[in-house]
């Protein structure tokens, strides 16, 4: 049955119950990848990747057929060198106990979902874990389709099932929630600064203005 929609507070990501499935970001996958430029899906996986480690949220990396359709992107695979993604012939994630074992021992509940491609190797599992209870979330900059068109409908669709879109830096900054949790805050810093475009810049121009002695006025 699907899970109702959350409101206030506990419509917010949180790392303790958040949990990151990783589907398909292979080069068969981008050969064929026309909805975004693929530098902004690489550096948004990455930066979701390297944020789910600051928080200790389990990640798991799947890829399809990987002989063929190649192995996971470095970007990914360099954040959990420890990692042997899980290769499968399901087109749905969700159809493999593989992967879904791991879902259900974990407890958690928010499941956030990005891969390639958004109509198809997202939409699948997405639609069949809401209506299995878990609240979803898919991070459409970090995942892309064969058309803009594809990407788009598949978006709205699992709206329609009750799925939440939202981008990589929205899951982190709810993630953090707060600056004066210094655990994460600096390692999350020095993170936007790396793959927060604009924003990372900008943080960067303001670390520094900070520390640049005030010269006295004489």
């Amino acid at each position: 049955m699907q899970t109702s929609i959350k409101t206030g507070l506990e419509a917010l990501l949180r790392p303790e119950d958040s949990i990151v499935v990783l589907i398909d970001h292979q080069p068969f996958q981008f050969a064929n990848l026309h909805s975004h430029e693929p530098t902004m899906i690489i550096n948004a996986v990455a930066g979701l990747s390297k944020a789910a480690k600051i928080f200790n949220v389990p990640t798991i990396l799947t890829t399809v057929i990987e002989e063929r359709g190649g192995l996971l992107i470095k970007q990914i695979q360099e954040v959990f060198p420890e990692q042997k993604p899980i290769n499968r012939t399901f087109i749905n994630t969700w159809q493999d106990p593989n992967v879904t074992d791991i879902v259900a021992k974990s407890g958690r509940k928010q499941l956030i979902i990005a891969g390639l491609w958004t109509e198809v190797c997202v939409a699948m599992p997405a639609i069949q874990a809401a209506a299995e209870g878990y609240d979803v979330f898919v991070v459409t900059d970090a995942c892309g389709s064969v058309s803009k068109e594809g990407h788009d409908m598949a978006v709205r669709r699992m709206v329609q099932h009750g799925i939440t879109p939202i981008n990589w830096v929205a899951v982190v900054s709810e993630w953090q929630r707060d600056w004066a949790r210094i655990e994460t805050a600096g390692a999350l810093g020095s993170l936007m600064i790396d793959h927060a475009g604009g924003s990372g810049v900008a943080l960067a121009w303001e670390l520094q203005l900070l520390a640049t002695p005030v010269q006295e006025n004489k």
